[in-house]
C-alpha cells in the first residue's frame, strides 16, 4: 500500500477543497437504484459481488482513494480495500471485517470466504485485527429497502473516504433493484464524480458472466 501526498500548490482542486473542506464545510449522500438482475439470474452471491464491484471502481479513481494519512498529509492511497459489516445473530449486533482486494473476482471471493469462514463469529465491533488505513466502511442492512439513507456523523467533515450502506433487494417490474447509498465529502468529490461511480458500478453489474 502506498500513498501519495498531494501538492496543493499545482493540485486542480485546490480551492475546491479548500473551500468544501475549511470554508464551507460539506458532505453529502445519494441513494440509488441499481438493477442487480444479472447477478440474480446466475445466483452470483450478492454481497462479495458487490463488495468486489464498489472496490473496483472505488480503485478506478483518485478522488474515492483521497485522504489523511496518520501524519496528517492529505494524499491518495494507490489501493483501497473493503471494510464490511456481518450480523450477529447472537448478540443482534455486527462486527467488522476486511478483506483484500485482488482485481480478479476469484481471489477476492475466496480472501473473502476465508475472512468470513474464519472472523464472522468473533463478537466485538472489530473482529479481524490489523486493519490498514487504506479501507473504506460498507454496510448491509438486508432487512428492509429504503429510498433514501444519510449518515450523521460528529466527525464527517473531517473525513474524505466515502461510506457505502446496501439494503435489500426487491423486484419490481420483472427487474431485481438494490438501493445502495453513497456518503461522500463535497471537498473531494462532485456531483459528477458520485454519478460517474454509479453508472460504472451499473455496467460491471451488467457484464457480469459466471
Amino acid at each position: 500500500m502506498n500513498f501519495r501526498v498531494i501538492n496543493k500548490e499545482d493540485w486542480d482542486r485546490r480551492e475546491y477543497f479548500e473551500h468544501y473542506f475549511s470554508e464551507v464545510p460539506c458532505t453529502y449522500s445519494m441513494t440509488v437504484k441499481l438493477d442487480i438482475t444479472k447477478i440474480k439470474k446466475i445466483n452470483q452471491k450478492l454481497y462479495p459481488t458487490m463488495l468486489y464491484f464498489i472496490t473496483k471502481v472505488v480503485n478506478s479513481h483518485c478522488e474515492f482513494r483521497t485522504s489523511y494519512d496518520m501524519n496528517g498529509d492529505l494524499g491518495i492511497f494507490d489501493e483501497m480495500l473493503p471494510c464490511y459489516t456481518v450480523f450477529n445473530k447472537d448478540t443482534e449486533t455486527f462486527t467488522n471485517i476486511w478483506t483484500e482486494y485482488s482485481d480478479n473476482y476469484d481471489e477476492f471471493y475466496k480472501s473473502y470466504e476465508k475472512d468470513i469462514e474464519v472472523f464472522s463469529s468473533v463478537k466485538g465491533m472489530i473482529a479481524k485485527p490489523n486493519v490498514p488505513s487504506n479501507n473504506f466502511p460498507v454496510s448491509m442492512i438486508p432487512w428492509t429497502t429504503f429510498d433514501g439513507f444519510n449518515l450523521n456523523l460528529q466527525k464527517g467533515y473531517e473525513y474524505l473516504l466515502p461510506i457505502f450502506t446496501i439494503g435489500r433487494y426487491y423486484e419490481e417490474n420483472g427487474k431485481y433493484m438494490l438501493p445502495l447509498a453513497i456518503q461522500v465529502h463535497h471537498a473531494v468529490c462532485d456531483g459528477f464524480h458520485v454519478s460517474r461511480f454509479v453508472n460504472e458500478l451499473q455496467e460491471l453489474i451488467n457484464i457480469l458472466e459466471k
